[in-house]
């Protein structure tokens, strides 16, 4: 053992010489390290428990020569009666969980070499992203087209099936939801259920196991390699608002001996819970700032991954009970000379005071929106207003001007992880989440969602044929509207969690993306890829000219017999037409028919192509030899005009 500085990271640094271990513990009176000689066989307790040196910052710092990737380690405080407290190292590269020893954690000392080839970050413009949210498991773990031994792993995502099938859609960017090693809450364990979506944060830097054939680092880094090869980005979902330690009563891991002060407490000293998870992650302490800005350069610099989405990204903006778009989190992303390069996106809301925050994060985040789509689920199976649709129409610009694109846009979606699929959207009107053994209180009361007829599942040809067109006006509002567009990986394949809007706790087939064939299914899937293409091919143009040169585009708004809107046809929910134009470059004019029957829009000008019909199953591409068009009842057109 030797005296180290407290310049080198937290947690392990291996060496040519050994390893050294650094943890922050300033109230700790000792802290333990332990290296298990045999962390493969049911030794009945570790050995060789080595005393760290505690320095005058609070920090523990040990150095063990010959130490060796692969090395487990833990480490255990004794308090007044002498009692072991067992820990884990909270900024583990890579974590193991043992089964019936002690310590039941145990983290491995990771030596990060990999061979990255020539695989390079694609750089997607923001205008060119077309986001894609999966699970790891779930997306791949009924695919039968994937080996069944590595179905539900990182190698199943990047298996050539799975690249094959990205590039055919045009994603361009998957969104991982959280691959960080997570346990599962005491409640959860309690009626032998798992955090399937795995936001419960155990360790915030190592790769889940549970998503490994034998070893998640190497493993989780050729994901990200293979797709960097295919053009294709990864963004990861990233929990630092609260970690697997819960509130009072709840178990302990690491900081809550640690360093309690990475948590809020009010002022008797009680966690403060603005996460619904707990405890609340205060970044306002420079130990825990540090430690999550050190997670974050971990997941770029040694697995190149190319943003961040940040789940209740409120919550680390707080100064105190209040938001600050100048907190010291954002000041550090953006003076990282890493971080500051990648994409950001936030969600931007959490439980606790003023915690809704849509539009007010800094320059160069991203926000995911959800009142578009709330706004636009209640437009095609509700009653809202033109009014409502056409700001969401041009990319929300009240809250994400354009003059700030592209470093901040809108995020915009219909669906999430969280909540209905988009089949379930258009085929229950209420949750359905018995299963979660909650009696059906959880998830969001309010969904916009309309069964349109039948609640669930049905084969009434009349109800499925709605059904199937409110999917793809709802998807062509979501890829033709103007901002980032999120799609959720599930609906690419009309997956239904039978009426579940919170099924975090369901690894089943539940969850798991259904990829059985079936006409219906087949078509739809079809007519995404069409729908990407179309879009592709077209907006990007006019989201640049948005950006860059405002005063080149007119935008028009009118009703079907081409006479400018007024007040009162805002106010209604009745047939109206966006006509944009780049000067003499390009025109789109967007259709939109909510009513029973069609319409007859007046177009002004000729040359114009139909790109999107959403009454039609089959896409196609016709051109439009009339002054007008038919419009059939609930459905949108989307016609472009190349003037050059």
């Amino acid at each position: 053992m030797e005296n180290t500085t407290t310049n080198i990271a937290l947690g392990t640094t291996l060496t040519d010489r050994g390893c050294h271990f650094r943890l922050h513990g300033p109230q700790l009176a000792n802290l333990f390290l332990v290296l298990p000689e045999h962390p493969d066989e049911h030794e009945t307790a570790p050995e060789m428990p080595r005393l760290m040196q505690k320095q005058p910052n609070g920090d523990w710092t040990c150095f063990i020569s010959n130490v060796q990737a692969g090395a487990a380690y833990a480490f255990y405080t004794l308090n007044a009666d002498n009692q072991k407290q067992w820990l884990i190292d909270p900024h583990a590269h890579h974590v193991l969980q043992r089964h019936d020893k002690i310590p039941y954690w145990t983290a491995q000392v990771t030596d990060h070499y990999f061979d990255w080839g020539q695989a390079q970050h694609p750089k997607i413009p923001s205008d060119q992203t077309i986001l894609c949210e999966v699970h790891v498991k779930g997306f791949t773990a009924l695919h039968p087209d994937i080996p069944p031994a590595i179905r539900g792993t990182y190698l199943a995502l990047c298996h050539p099936v799975m690249l094959a099938y990205f590039k055919r859609h045009g994603i361009t960017t998957l969104q991982l939801m959280p691959i960080a090693t997570k346990a599962d809450e005491t409640h959860l364990q309690a009626k032998s259920l798992t955090n399937y979506w795995g936001y419960n944060p155990l360790a915030w830097s190592a790769p889940d196991a549970r998503f490994a054939c034998k070893h998640p680092v190497d493993e989780c880094k050729t994901l990200i390699r293979t797709l960097h090869e295919h053009g294709i980005e990864v963004i990861l979902d990233v929990v630092y608002n609260h970690t697997a330690e819960e509130g009072h009563g709840g178990p302990v891991f690491h900081f809550k001996v640690l360093d309690p002060q990475t948590y809020r407490h009010n002022q008797d000293g009680q966690l403060l819970n603005y996460t619904g998870c707990g405890n609340t992650v205060n970044l306002q302490h420079p130990p825990a700032l540090a430690a999550v800005i050190q997670s974050l350069r971990s997941w770029v610099t040694h697995y190149q991954v190319d943003g961040f989405r940040f789940d209740l990204a409120l919550t680390l903006g707080r100064d105190g009970e209040l938001f600050d778009q100048h907190a010291a989190f954002f000041l550090a992303i953006q003076a990282d000379p890493v971080l500051s390069q990648v994409k950001l996106i936030a969600e931007p809301w959490d439980i606790g005071p003023q915690g809704y925050q849509l539009g007010h994060f800094p320059d160069g985040w991203h926000e995911c929106n959800d009142v578009f789509r709330d706004t636009w689920r209640s437009y095609w199976l509700h009653n809202t207003a033109s009014a409502e649709i056409a700001p969401l129409l041009l990319g929300t610009q009240s809250l994400f001007p354009a003059v700030h694109w592209p470093s901040k846009m809108s995020v915009n979606y219909i669906c999430y992880h969280d909540g209905f699929t988009l089949q379930d959207v258009v085929s229950y009107h209420q949750r359905h989440n018995q299963a979660n053994l909650e009696q059906n209180r959880d998830g969001h009361p309010d969904n916009r969602s309309n069964n349109l007829g039948i609640e669930g599942p049905t084969r009434h040809p009349g109800i499925m044929k709605k059904r199937e067109q409110h999917k793809r006006n709802l998807m062509t509002s979501l890829i033709f509207s103007f901002g980032i567009p999120h799609l959720l990986g599930a609906d690419l394949r009309a997956h239904s969690q039978l009426g579940n809007n919170n099924a975090y706790c369901q690894d089943n087939p539940v969850s798991w993306v259904n990829w059985d064939s079936h006409t219906t299914t087949d078509q739809f899937a079809h007519w995404c890829v069409w729908l990407i293409q179309q879009r592709q091919a077209t907006l990007p143009r006019f989201i640049q000219a948005l950006t860059e040169l405002p005063e080149s585009m007119i935008i028009h708004w009118h009703v079907p017999n081409g006479s400018p809107m007024t007040a009162s046809d805002w106010a209604e929910r009745q047939p109206f037409a966006c006509r944009i134009q780049i000067q003499d470059q390009d025109s789109l004019c967007y259709l939109f028919n909510p009513g029973n029957l069609p319409v007859y829009f007046q177009l002004q000008g000729s040359g114009w192509h139909c790109l999107i019909d959403t009454a039609l199953q089959a896409p196609e591409i016709r051109k439009i030899r009339q002054s007008g068009c038919l419009v059939r009842g609930q459905s949108m057109m989307i016609l472009h005009n190349n003037h050059r």
